[in-house]
């Protein structure tokens, strides 16, 4: 009975890919840059896989952990570790996401960061029966605090976007129901295909008063259905289960994948655990969210900083249960440096620490795609290869 599980870790990029400055993101480098904004971190689980073998990073020794002596002076990591580079254009979750199950994007989703095109809008609200208010890049928190009266006021949907390729409606839950807004956003993914085809239209409700508006856990996401075939696809024709953690459906339009969303990076290390408990056979797939929205995107180095200490208190918890054939796979989908002016995504390379029972520790050198992780995967199950990757399956197989 074979398991295995890519745990995503969203926007914990680690430093630049060969094409970063293409993406206006020079100088990005999100756990290199944050660890030094800390005068070095002090992650011993996580040091003793091997986070430090994959790039240098202040703090972690490559090598022995602190915490562990016994495993001897010069002792290499627990863990197989490496690097990916993206190799699909664009640099959002979707893309991500989508590139480590297989599926390359030759030109990024589009974005807007003028804003929307008023016909379009105009047609939304039509069909919708609501005006709007905003079409512009926006701090989701800031707009808000910016239209959130003149919304309630009025009833009309709040409607912005980002750097990256987002359509985003935000309605107060008093002021519109939530069926409503989930409902309006659908038809909004409707709309937006072809020319004007964005990557996620995402439900953005808020609750509280005037100067102390905030965003709930009601977040819903609408994306485009992959462009290709998914590791995800290959495992459903072949009958291998697969189960979902955080926003992992909505990135892939719920095909071949359902989830059970998590506002908390704790949540997500809970359903893990229950996961591993109760699953005997298939694939586990899971977004770790917090990183990327709850820190990176509103640049709290203070508060990615305890997340990452959050997530190296749990290692050993994940560890004591893995079993037997189990592969795990810690990776991420791109950057999110909160030490930078932008609150955007950054183009970056991601970590990968693979292990298990039967991993052999080992460098898995500088990767040319994300999409390594899904062929490995795929290998693994002994499903039909993706359209890209190369596997590392038989590199730390022991």
């Amino acid at each position: 009975m074979k398991r295995a599980a890519i745990i995503v870790l969203d926007g914990v990029g680690i430093g630049p890919a060969p094409d970063t400055a293409a993406y206006g993101d020079a100088g990005s480098d999100t756990l290199g840059n944050v660890a030094r904004a800390v005068g070095g971190l002090r992650l011993p689980n996580l040091e003793r896989l091997g986070l430090g073998w994959c790039r240098p990073i202040a703090g972690l020794a490559p090598g022995v952990s602190r915490s562990d002596p016994g495993r001897g002076p010069g002792a290499g990591p627990a863990a197989a570790y490496g690097i990916a580079f993206p190799q699909s254009q664009g640099k959002d979750s979707t893309t991500g996401h989508w590139e480590i199950c297989g599926v390359l994007l030759e030109r990024p989703f589009r974005t807007y960061p003028n804003g929307f095109p008023t016909s379009l809008l105009d047609e939304f609200a039509g069909r919708t029966g609501r005006g709007w208010l905003g079409n512009k890049a926006a701090s989701g928190t800031a707009i808000i605090a910016e239209l959130g009266e003149a919304h309630q006021r009025t009833g009309k949907w709040i409607v912005y976007t980002s750097a990256d390729s987002v359509f985003q409606v935000a309605a107060h839950e008093e002021t519109v129901p939530l069926a409503e807004l989930y409902r309006a956003c659908g038809i909004a993914r409707d709309m937006l295909v072809g020319e004007h085809a964005v990557s996620r239209v995402i439900a953005r409700p808020f609750t509280g008063t005037p100067g102390s508006y905030r965003r709930t856990a009601q977040r819903k996401d609408f994306s485009l259905e992959p462009v290709g075939t998914t590791l995800l696809d290959r495992l459903a024709a072949a009958g291998v289960p697969r189960v979902g953690i955080g926003k992992v459906d909505d990135l892939f339009a719920g095909r071949n994948i359902a989830s059970e969303h998590t506002p908390t990076n704790g949540d997500a290390y809970r359903l893990i655990e229950r996961a591993l408990a109760d699953t005997g056979t298939g694939f586990i797939f899971v977004n770790v969210i917090e990183f990327d929205q709850t820190w990176g995107h509103r640049n709290d180095v203070p508060g990615f900083h305890e997340g990452l200490k959050e997530l190296d208190a749990w290692i050993p918890r994940l560890e004591d249960r893995v079993r037997g054939d189990d592969l795990i796979i810690i990776t991420a989908d791109h950057g999110n440096d909160p030490t930078t002016p932008s609150t955007d995504h950054s183009r970056e390379a991601v970590p990968i620490l693979a292990l298990g029972p039967r991993v052999r520790p080992r460098a898995l050198g500088e990767r040319r795609s994300f999409a390594d992780m899904g062929a490995t995967v795929a290998e693994y199950f002994g499903v039909a290869p993706l359209a890209a990757g190369t596997s590392f399956l038989g590199e730390i197989r022991a």
